[in-house]
């Protein structure tokens, strides 16, 4: 199969979560700002026929996702996530009915191109299709404190870009932690049916990482500018997601002399994901 049908559902994903981010990000703007965590905020948003959108579009992103993770490795899939902040900003233009100004397209460039380079140079291979216990146990809780100690430190600040990339970060890792358990409940389904797939602890464990992720991200939505969650959240979401890949799920990526190409498009990347949540922490914000 190789990896036309990974990347092809992977983009699809991103494109579906990139819909989501601007429904919902317009629709949490419509609600109170709270100063810690709510668990009312949601069923405030679900008063808003676009939160509601934006949720359908994230199911359409699942499904895109398993597909992705069920036909490819977890360090393929998760990078092809950076291309959602951009097709978030150009969603976001077509709504607003407003044109992207050309350094906008420039730092696009700069992402697709830096993306295509860390890709063909770590070439990722290996697709595992179980992982035993005594890897989850370390990988698991690890990440959960990760992702209490950022929620916390984002929580206790004021709204702000100290609080906004805390809680994108926090949101990154329970993505990541979501998509390792989802490619091990995929995996179950096809090979076991819906039996081993309903009777799976992954199955459960990555619809909590799930809804977590969705909580955390309305609270860094509204926690402070798109400049500081955003990059946060897309960096740390591609990051983690590799090392869970790697650690978990025993993936290969190239190295020697390849780590130099990589290095180079992986600038590329942060330098065209920091210039594009510049360009959305103004006028874009709002919408995306």
């Amino acid at each position: 199969m190789g990896v036309v049908m990974p990347v092809l559902f992977a983009v699809f994903a991103a494109f579906s979560n990139a819909l989501a981010t601007v429904l919902q990000r317009r629709a949490s703007l419509t609600v109170p700002q709270s100063d810690g965590f709510r668990f009312g905020l949601v069923l405030d948003l679900l008063r808003r026929p676009l939160w509601l959108g934006g949720i359908l579009a994230v199911i359409a992103a699942g499904a895109g996702q398993a597909a992705a993770l069920a036909t490819g490795p977890l360090s393929l899939v998760q990078p092809l996530f950076v291309l959602e902040l951009p097709l978030a900003l150009l969603i976001a233009s077509l709504v607003a009915q407003s044109r992207l100004p050309g350094a906008v397209w420039i730092a696009v460039g700069g992402v697709v191109a830096g993306l295509g380079v860390v890709l063909v140079a770590a070439a990722p291979t290996g697709n595992r299709t179980y992982v035993p216990p005594d890897r989850w146990v370390p990988a698991l809780p690890a990440c959960a404190a990760a992702v209490a100690v950022l929620a916390v430190a984002g929580l206790r600040r004021p709204p702000g870009r100290m609080r906004a990339g805390c809680l994108g970060a926090a949101t990154a890792v329970c993505y990541a932690v979501t998509a390792a358990l989802m490619k091990s409940a995929v995996h179950l389904l096809r090979e076991g049916g819906a039996g081993a797939f309903l009777t799976a602890w992954e199955t459960y464990a990555f619809g909590a990482s799930g809804i977590c992720a969705v909580l955390l991200l309305e609270h860094a939505m509204q926690g402070g500018p798109l400049i500081a969650s955003q990059p946060a959240l897309t960096l740390a979401d591609a990051g983690v997601g590799v090392a869970l890949g790697v650690l978990l799920y025993e993936e290969h990526l190239r190295a020697h002399w390849w780590l130099l190409p990589q290095v180079l498009g992986l600038s590329l990347i942060c330098a065209g994901v920091l210039a594009l949540a510049r360009s959305g922490a103004g006028a874009g914000a709002g919408a995306t």
